[in-house]
């Protein structure tokens, strides 16, 4: 599940960058679900003053793997704009074993201008079609995962939860919605020792999505979802440091053990594709 955030500007900040200079975070996670480690991932982000690109991979370990030996997956390039993460393209291929699911977009201004799914969606009676202005107004579910927060205030405060968000994925067309839950302090393995902020987590599904799946009804039924949000270094943006989901078979977490920033030395020209 990925989160989106595209907070609201103040008068005083809207032409404010991001970040004051090329800001680089390198993070590590670990997935569990009852405290079984089932996967393992890392997320790279770039940010400069006007643009950013990021890109994750993943792939599932221990037991799990031997029954889907899945890997995945994703890019996304944008630009900041009056402080906003806008996406300007998105990719994501996941490898389950027995198939590939591949998702290609491009936006512009928070619109869906092109883009493909392979395989295409199965067309069923029940599904809620997805509409041209459901593409509208949204961002992918990598940017969703950036935070800008503004003000010149602490963005570790419990005024950074409170959003209402808008995602298409390619397939599904989503809103998250967080709230202030509490604050707590976290030391990662390697680099990140501070300060995060707890928020609720939310999901309502718009279109894209067969309504009497158990998995749509068991997210939108779901209240004790958690995602914590730590700063990158130098920036006003805030990203995952932990996602927490109860499941049927157990607690599921999604936690960082390492979450190190550096900035980067300052370079001509755009930040080079990534694909």
């Amino acid at each position: 599940m990925s989160i989106l955030a595209v907070p609201n500007a103040t008068a005083g900040d809207a032409n404010q960058p991001a970040a004051a200079a090329p800001v680089r975070l390198e993070a590590e996670y670990v997935a569990t679900i009852a405290g079984f480690t089932i996967g393992r991932g890392n997320w790279v982000i770039e940010l400069s003053p006007d643009q950013y690109n990021a890109t994750a991979n993943g792939r599932t370990v221990g037991l799990l793997r031997f029954f889907t030996g899945g890997h995945g997956s994703s890019a996304v390039r944008g630009l900041f704009n009056s402080g906003r993460p806008v996406p300007t393209s998105y990719s994501a291929t996941y490898d389950f074993g027995r198939g590939v699911d591949d998702v290609r977009m491009t936006l512009a201004d928070g619109n869906v201008k092109d883009f493909s799914v392979d395989p295409p969606t199965v067309p069923l009676p029940d599904r809620i079609p997805v509409a041209d202005a459901d593409r509208r107004g949204v961002v992918d579910p990598m940017t969703a995962a950036l935070n800008r927060v503004g003000g010149n205030g602490d963005p570790v405060s419990p005024e950074t939860c409170n959003r209402k968000t808008a995602v298409f994925d390619g397939r599904l067309r989503y809103e998250l919605e967080s709230q202030f839950k509490r604050m707590e302090v976290v030391k990662a393995d390697k680099g990140y020792a501070g300060p995060v902020v707890v928020c609720a987590l939310y999901f309502k599904p718009i279109s894209g999505y067969v309504p009497d799946r158990a998995t749509i009804k068991y997210l939108v039924a779901l209240h004790d979802a958690e995602i914590w949000q730590a700063p990158i270094a130098g920036t006003r943006v805030l990203v995952p440091y932990r996602l927490i989901v109860p499941t049927p078979i157990g607690l599921g977490v999604l936690a960082a053990t390492q979450f190190v920033s550096s900035v980067q030395p300052i370079r001509t020209g755009a930040i080079p594709k990534t694909e």
